[in-house]
């Protein structure tokens, strides 16, 4: 059983990776790839603001940035947690595992703040 897989490659990582992950979950191959293609759009994102800073370009214009990967942050966190309730939750609940449910809760607390 894979533990924990690379977010670049797919490749399983080395035992190490036990120590910090508890819980894994197997996603879709759609599912994987969406995430990632958000991701990766965020991760330039950023570049580009690092290099407004860079340029020193005008304050609104680096805002204007930043809350656009603010925003596409927050949608990528939530098809993440649109996907964690149709499949992890559902399923931890139809095995009795009610816990979830408070786990559910303690992340939507953190999202919303």
């Amino acid at each position: 059983m894979v533990l924990y897989e690379s977010v670049e490659t797919k490749e399983p990582e080395t035992e190490s990776c036990k120590e910090c992950c508890h819980k894994t979950k197997n996603r879709s191959e759609a599912e994987y790839t969406d995430l990632i293609h958000r991701l990766n759009r965020m991760e330039g994102q950023i570049r580009g603001i690092k290099g407004m800073v860079e340029k020193d370009a005008y304050c609104t214009d680096i805002l204007m940035q930043v809350a656009a990967v603010k925003a596409a942050l927050d949608g990528f966190a939530k098809m993440l947690l649109s996907n964690h309730i149709k499949t992890c939750v559902v399923q931890d609940i139809k095995e009795g595992k009610e816990e979830t449910v408070e786990e559910l809760l303690a992340i939507i607390q953190k999202l919303m703040k």
